[in-house]
Order: structure tokens, then sequence, then C-alpha cells
């Protein structure tokens, strides 16, 4: 019997024949295709703001409010003031929706409202702004984070709730805790980030490893809890 070309001699090298590649021809097309269609939604969105169309606005709260929510949560650690803040920023949104010409990412230009948000009130608090805080030696050579490392909260995570690594990043100062949550759950590159931040690149790759090592000790210390070993092997 014959199983066609996609089998091959079971005494010989292989059973059946190799995957066909994607062409690279194929991949760059298919890159083309979404970068246009990310162009378009953003297009649309921009249009839309600009006739302060609410059904539009309407759409990207349904699609946006979750993210921006937990940005302001972990910016403010108070969910009452990231409440009160997230219907201001949507506020901004709609008043100032012109002012997004479409060119970047709707969600960097959404995260920047809110980060002001949360500067005016500590500047009207008589605290210090984020972006007054200083880095803990911040005058050295920054460190090199490749902006396509994987990311190292996913084992955390995998092995523990959430809640707990949510618990341990509000112990982080307010610089580190922002890029953190930027980069790994807003999925937001490191040039993106300094665009939401206005700090310069190599200050937003400084301040993720900084951040990255300052969260390390407390998601040991929740691992070294009673029952957290059977707690991590029931979330499999």
């Amino acid at each position: 019997m014959s199983f066609g070309r996609s089998a091959g001699k079971i005494g010989g090298s292989r059973v059946f024949s190799a995957t066909p590649r994607v062409s690279d021809d194929v991949m760059h097309a298919a890159s083309i295709a979404l970068v246009e269609q990310t162009q378009r939604e953003n297009a649309a969105i921009a249009c839309g703001l600009k006739r302060q169309d609410t059904a539009v606005l309407d759409q990207l709260i349904e699609q946006y409010q979750h993210r921006l929510l937990r940005y302001l949560l972990f910016l403010t650690g108070k969910r009452e003031v990231a409440e009160d803040l997230f219907q201001e920023t949507w506020m901004r949104v709609l008043v100032r929706g012109g002012q997004y010409n479409g060119k970047a990412r709707f969600d960097t230009w959404l995260f920047t409202i809110a980060r002001n948000l949360v500067i005016d009130l500590s500047r009207k608090r008589s605290t210090l702004s984020l972006d007054e805080m200083r880095d803990v030696e911040e005058g050295e050579r920054p460190f090199e984070v490749a902006s396509e490392m994987a990311n190292p909260l996913e084992n955390f995570q995998s092995a523990e709730s959430a809640s707990h690594v949510a618990a341990a990043l509000l112990h982080l100062e307010p610089n580190y805790r922002e890029v953190l949550v930027l980069r790994f759950h807003e999925d937001l590159s490191l040039e993106e980030i300094a665009q939401v931040t206005r700090a310069p690149l190599s200050t937003v790759k400084s301040r993720l490893y900084r951040g990255l090592a300052a969260l390390k000790p407390h998601i040991e210390a929740l691992t070294r809890r009673p029952g957290f070993a059977a707690t991590a092997e029931a979330a499999r």
C-alpha cells in the first residue's frame, strides 16, 4: 500500500518528509500585512477620537480598561486612587483625543496620559513625582538588557499566584515597579517604555535590570513560605 510522497523508507532515513519551511518572502509579506493592519486601526482610532465619537471611546474602554486599571494600581498602590485616575484618564482621552495622530500605538499614548495624571496628583500632594525619584546608583554605567529577553516573571507566576507577584512588586520603588509592569504585564518594548516615561533608553534598561534584582529576594521569600511547594504543584 502506498502512502504517497509524505512517507519515506522505514529502514532508511525518515518515515515522513520534512515539514515545508515557510519562505522568507511569505514571512516578510505577513509582517508587512500586520503592520499595515495596525496602521489602519490606529488611523481609525485617531479619526474617531477627533470626532469625539463616544462609540469609539466605549470600544477603547472595553479593550483597554483592565490593562489601564492594573497599570494605575501598580503605580499608585491604592485602589481608590487608581479608580479615580482611571476615570480621569478616559475623560482626558475624550477631550484631548485630537492630539492622538495614530503614528504610535494607542496603548503607549494611553499610558502616557495616565502616568502624567499620577505625577500631577503627586505634585499636588507635595510628594516626589516619579520623575523626581532618584534611582539607586543611577550615576553608574547602565546595564544593557535585551528587549527580546524572556519574561522572568513567568517562572514565578507559574509556581505561585499572580496576586503574590503583585504584592512583591509593590515593595519596589515606583520607578522600578513601573518599568517591570510596562515591560512584562503590558508587553511594551523598551523604546515604548522610554516614550511613556520620557526617560532615556539607557535609563529604562538600568531600571529594568535593577527592578528585577530588587524583586528577586521578595520572590525567594515567597517560595520559602510553608506550603508553597504544595500550592505550586497544584497550580501546574
